[in-house]
């Protein structure tokens, strides 16, 4: 349910239900795919037969075609959830599907607005607060860390970002605090969460002035894991999302070879963006320098990437180019 097909393709399936039907399939799903399909499914206006003919007969080849008596459960959900999410996605909701049991304090969370959550956590240890916003969306995790007090803000951050996972004794115990202001028990494995990455998408999404404002203080703290934050916030692929006016001030500042060597390892649409903000002369001649190049090592490649980066970050921090959000400007 990753792309906008997939999910307006699931509210037309549910809308062709009945009603109890529907409410079944919706039981299954997490709040996120709730609230999507119930987005999608509030949009929908005058479905066309035809429309919903095919969804409905897509979905029988595909029940049809995969389904099987005799096969492994296990194996045949973990196939098609790691073919659907991607292998990270697949693993996590594996865990919650397949090994865990009552986790109602924690999941009860996701149904909740940032405010209410922050305001039920807001005292508890940071330790406690990263480990409980490591098992929301990113997006609601900074929603949450944004109505935390300013002078816990970076201490859950770094706290995120040096989480390698939770023992079950610890996650149990983390349930059960919830469960005394909210209700169960439960017993799960040992997960993978929080880490760089997980910190970097929460910060993604809190807003510039508290991202600022989070890694100032990180980098006090430990200025080598501030910049592997920063590195996983903003990647070399990120570009592709640049506005066009940044775009060309970033190109100005590349030399000719950098720049070679930084697109041998990009994708086909960050190319073209970097072709479309180039002179017509200069972009040809970028084009045959990148066929008359041979292999590279990938080394290189990630190094000029890096130096690239560099130029996009000092960038983004004076607004002179923006890229989801980083370096745009604020309203008041």
């Amino acid at each position: 349910m990753d792309t906008e097909t997939g999910v307006n393709d699931g509210a037309i399936l549910l809308l062709s239900l009945g009603e109890e039907e529907a409410a079944e399939v919706l039981k299954y799903l997490s709040p996120r795919e709730v609230q999507k399909l119930g987005t999608a499914m509030a949009g929908m206006q005058g479905i066309a037969r035809e429309a919903m003919d095919k969804v409905i007969q897509r979905f029988e080849e595909d029940i049809s075609a995969h389904t099987g008596l005799g096969a492994d459960a296990d194996a045949y959900l973990r196939s098609v959830l790691t073919k659907a999410l991607g292998a990270d996605k697949a693993g996590f909701l594996l865990d919650r599907i397949l090994h865990t049991g009552d986790t109602s304090g924690i999941e009860s969370l996701k149904w909740m607005d940032p405010a209410s959550v922050a305001d039920l956590i807001r005292h508890e240890h940071p330790q406690i607060i990263a480990s409980i916003l490591v098992h929301l969306e990113a997006d609601q995790s900074a929603a949450v860390v944004n109505h935390l007090p300013e002078r816990v803000r970076a201490d859950v951050l770094l706290r995120v970002a040096t989480l390698d996972g939770i023992q079950p004794s610890a996650l149990r115990e983390l349930n059960d605090v919830l469960l005394k202001m909210l209700s169960g028990n439960e017993q799960i494995k040992r997960r993978k969460l929080g880490g760089i990455k997980t910190a970097a998408e929460i910060l993604n999404y809190v807003g510039s002035t508290s991202e600022h404002q989070i890694l100032s203080v990180v980098k006090q703290v430990d200025a080598d894991l501030a910049q592997r934050i920063i590195d996983e916030m903003f990647t070399f692929e990120n570009l592709i999302d640049a506005d066009d006016r940044g775009m060309q001030l970033l190109l100005r500042e590349v030399t000719p070879e950098s720049l070679v060597l930084a697109l041998k390892g990009a994708s086909a649409e960050l190319r073209a963006k970097v072709f479309r903000c180039m002179p017509s002369r200069a972009a040809q001649q970028l084009r045959e320098d990148l066929e008359a190049r041979g292999p590279v090592k990938l080394s290189e490649v990630e190094a000029q990437q890096k130096e690239i980066l560099k130029i996009a970050r000092r960038l983004a921090e004076s607004g002179d180019l923006a890229v989801n959000g980083i370096g745009e400007d604020q309203y008041v």
